[in-house]
């Protein structure tokens, strides 16, 4: 089952290493170029529907500042999802390349 955008983009995040709640809105900010902006609200109702489908984990908890963090990251089922997941993404994106007859890197 294809995976929401935005969960594809949280298990991307988490990709490189752990990261806490903040870290993970700031990466898929910048890996989407700014077009998806999670809520707090938001990332740890998929952070934790990724937990319950057992693709990520939490690995360390701490408080700093007073302020509770959790760091996330992939299992190695995540990361066999997320893989699995950017070859159907890549195979769609080199159909829509050729249904709608661009080349590589030309752009509309």
């Amino acid at each position: 089952m294809p995976l929401r955008e935005q969960s594809y983009l949280i298990l991307l995040a988490l990709s490189q290493d752990s990261l806490h709640g903040y870290g993970v809105i700031k990466a898929v900010r910048e890996l989407s170029d700014g077009h998806v902006r999670l809520g707090a609200g938001t990332l740890y109702g998929a952070l934790e529907r990724l937990a319950g489908d057992g693709l990520v984990t939490v690995v360390k908890e701490e408080v700093v500042s007073g302020r509770h963090r959790r760091y996330y990251d992939l299992t190695g089922h995540g990361r066999q999802v997320l893989a699995e997941e950017t070859t159907r993404l890549t195979r769609l994106a080199a159909t829509a390349q050729r249904r709608l007859s661009l080349q590589p890197g030309m752009g509309m």
